[in-house]
């Protein structure tokens, strides 16, 4: 079952138990989902679709940062429901220990890396958890490969 399925039938579920906040976020994710379809102008595959669900994840942490700077913690509090939900749809995260062990590979690979090679090393840690098909945070993995860059 693809993540457009599940989100299809948790909405229906949503509507049935009267779930409006739920209702609401499957909405926005199912709309999502579909102006993607519309901009490719085809099916999405699996990986598309999580492409699309870590964006609005990463939208959502913005927001969360932002209203909490601005003094709103109730919406803070809503976009991060918002996250969970989304964040169920998808893999479970790689742990940030499997994300050091893979940069210290992958330098180890490199040579002697330098802080100019960041973009390369990146680049290389993001293809490896593709690949496997696991869900990482950018940022972490950015503060990771910046880590192991500077200690030398």
């Amino acid at each position: 079952m693809s993540i457009s399925e599940k989100v299809q039938k948790d909405m229906t579920e949503a509507m049935r138990a009267r779930d409006e906040r739920r209702l609401s976020a499957l909405r926005m994710v199912k709309a999502a989902l579909k102006n993607r379809e519309i901009e490719k102008r085809g099916k999405l595959d699996d990986s598309e679709e999580m492409q699309v669900l870590n964006s609005l994840i990463k939208q959502r942490k913005d927001s969360v940062e932002q209203f909490t700077k601005g003094g709103r913690q109730e919406l803070a509090d809503k976009e991060a429901a918002e996250i969970k939900l989304i964040e169920t749809y998808l893999p479970q995260a790689v742990p940030e220990a499997d994300i050091e062990a893979v940069v210290r590979a992958k330098v180890e690979e490199m040579g002697t890396p330098t802080l100019k090679d960041m973009g390369a090393l990146m680049k290389a840690v993001m293809a490896h958890f593709q690949a496997a098909g696991a869900r990482v945070d950018g940022k972490l993995v950015s503060e990771i490969v910046r880590r192991q860059l500077t200690a030398k």
